[in-house]
């Protein structure tokens, strides 16, 4: 596109956009006068029609209402008016008999009339009291048509407006790019290899400077040229030998890709292996307190269903002998069956049945939806996470799922303080990181022989969500604290631990997060693990 359409295109877009909003606020304002005024003037119409008719409403005088009527649509522009009554009986209607045979639909706006016809009403009060109301219709397609032929003439005027523009912004970038036809000229040449351009310099202004500079640039790009020809004979042979030596190397890093991709995939599929070995056998530990755990709500919920089932046939009982009353016609009959029924009712306790099902009802469910967690839990735990990538997730609500499943291995032994802050929802692998968080709650647990205390603490500083799990126990040897994520390596007896779980949390807070993991031990005192996490706002790649 040249510059001189872009110069036409762009004057005569900003005079549009101009034009159009100048034209679209005059017919708003045009538009929203005219209707109000109409409005108004049908609404302070049908409610001094509906004052003037009200005494001959309350007093049923038909012929004065004709009267009124006929008086009524003197006002120009009325096309018809009716009177009714209570019940809405017809009293008195005058004007267009086709209108007037049509149901009487109420116009909101003036805009919404599509008949040509704006039909608006008042109602007749009295104290309060409505005893009818007058209907009236008032013509606007005078109106209408008024306010279309202004939308005519003013795309008349538009339509005029943007063809002077267009002249205008033509003569305008003609003079604007005569020069620079010739620099285009000029530039043409030097693409196609002619170097001896030079181009006359007219006036002073910005364009003659770039005439000037242009002569400089073909100046220099003749001496370049002359000088590249030279290095041309020189890096053929250089580049000769540099692509039989580039070819080779190709050859050799591509094999190294090969090798280096399947041992990435070879380290991938062990990572993946060593996180379900060390879940498994963190799912091994819980699940001793599992069916403890969930035999609890069974028990309650397997009670009050027997309950349950008691007041079932209670009620059943009751219905029963309600629906035999409903048989009996003698009346002596049925206070016999009243009697019977309330000593029922008195046997069964109904108002105490009543107030404890809810009781019951309550229980059974939080059972179930303890059990069902308990279950979902372990089963989220006990699978490898079918993906690792990046999700947004509050690393709160990772530590309160993660407690619902070590609950079982912990609660007997330890009691847990939770001093969990308001902290962001950051970007990560909650999959895994719920993982880590087990095995530093169960390793915590671990190190509490008889009875303590595990502290869960989060918080955010410095960009970074910093979770915090403290324990009373038997602490860890200083020695013993530079080798804690080595694999394999582990201060349990022989046989309780894997050596795997702190090695996987390691990698999966500092490699797959880049985060870091503190840790703070002193023997016979406890010890107290610290994850730190960046807050991340957007998926890592």
């Amino acid at each position: 596109m040249s510059l001189r359409l872009k110069t036409i295109i762009g004057i005569a877009s900003i005079e549009a956009v101009l034009l159009l909003l100048l034209v679209s606020m005059t017919l708003d304002y045009l538009k929203d006068t005219n209707y109000e005024g109409i409005q108004k003037r049908a609404s302070t119409t049908a409610t001094l029609f509906a004052t003037t008719t009200k005494d001959a409403v309350l007093s049923y005088d038909l012929a004065s209402l004709e009267s009124f009527v006929q008086e009524v649509l003197k006002n120009p522009d009325l096309v018809y008016a009716r009177v009714l009554g209570p019940g809405d009986q017809l009293f008195a209607v005058a004007g267009d008999e086709e209108r007037n045979l049509k149901p009487f639909v109420a116009d909101l706006n003036v805009q919404d009339v599509d008949d040509g016809i704006y039909d608006t009403f008042a109602e007749i009060q009295e104290g309060g009291a409505v005893y009818g109301r007058v209907e009236l219709g008032l013509d606007i397609n005078s109106l209408t048509e008024t306010i279309t032929e202004a939308q005519q003439r003013s795309a008349t005027i538009a339509v005029i407006e943007m063809g002077l523009v267009a002249l205008f912004s033509l003569i305008l970038g003609t003079y604007l790019t005569r020069q620079l036809q010739v620099l285009t000229s000029a530039a043409k040449g030097i693409s196609d290899g002619h170097l001896d351009i030079h181009i006359e310099v007219k006036g002073n202004d910005e364009i003659s400077e770039v005439s000037t500079a242009f002569n400089s640039m073909a100046s220099n790009l003749k001496e370049a040229g002359e000088r590249r020809d030279l290095y041309e004979l020189e890096l053929k042979e250089l580049n000769q030998s540099l692509e039989d030596r580039v070819n080779q190397r190709t050859v050799e890093l591509r094999e190294k890709n090969l090798q280096l991709e399947q041992a990435n995939t070879e380290i991938k599929q062990a990572q993946a292996r060593l996180l379900q070995s060390e879940k498994m056998a963190s799912v091994g530990v819980l699940a001793a307190g599992v069916a403890h755990e969930i035999n609890n709500p069974l028990g309650f919920v397997m009670s009050n269903l027997s309950t349950l089932e008691e007041y079932v046939k209670n009620y059943q009982s009751l219905v029963a002998e309600y629906e035999s009353l409903l048989q009996l016609k003698d009346s002596n009959e049925r206070k016999e069956q009243f009697r019977k029924i309330k000593s029922l009712r008195d046997d069964y306790d109904i108002e105490f049945m009543n107030e404890d099902l809810d009781g019951l009802l309550h229980d059974t469910q939080e059972g179930s939806v303890r059990v069902r967690d308990i279950v979902k839990g372990l089963k989220a735990f006990s699978h490898v996470d079918q993906s690792d990538e990046m999700q947004l997730a509050d690393i709160n609500e990772c530590i309160e799922a993660t407690l619902k499943v070590a609950n079982n291995e912990i609660k007997y032994h330890c009691e847990i303080v939770k001093r969990l802050g308001d902290i962001p929802q950051t970007y990560c692998m909650a999959g895994p990181l719920k993982q880590v968080i087990l095995n530093m709650l169960l390793n915590a647990a671990h190190a509490i022989k008889d009875k303590g205390v595990i502290e869960i603490e989060t918080l955010c500083a410095d960009g970074n969500i910093e979770l915090s799990i403290r324990d009373n126990g038997c602490g860890i040897d200083q020695e013993d604290i530079g080798n804690l994520f080595d694999p394999f390596f582990t201060t349990k007896e022989v046989g309780e631990g894997t050596g795997l779980g702190l090695s996987i949390s390691y990698g999966i807070i500092v490699d797959n997060h880049k985060g870091d993991i503190r840790v703070e031990s002193e023997l016979g005192k406890g010890s107290c693990f610290t994850i730190v996490l960046p807050v991340s706002t957007e998926v890592k790649k």
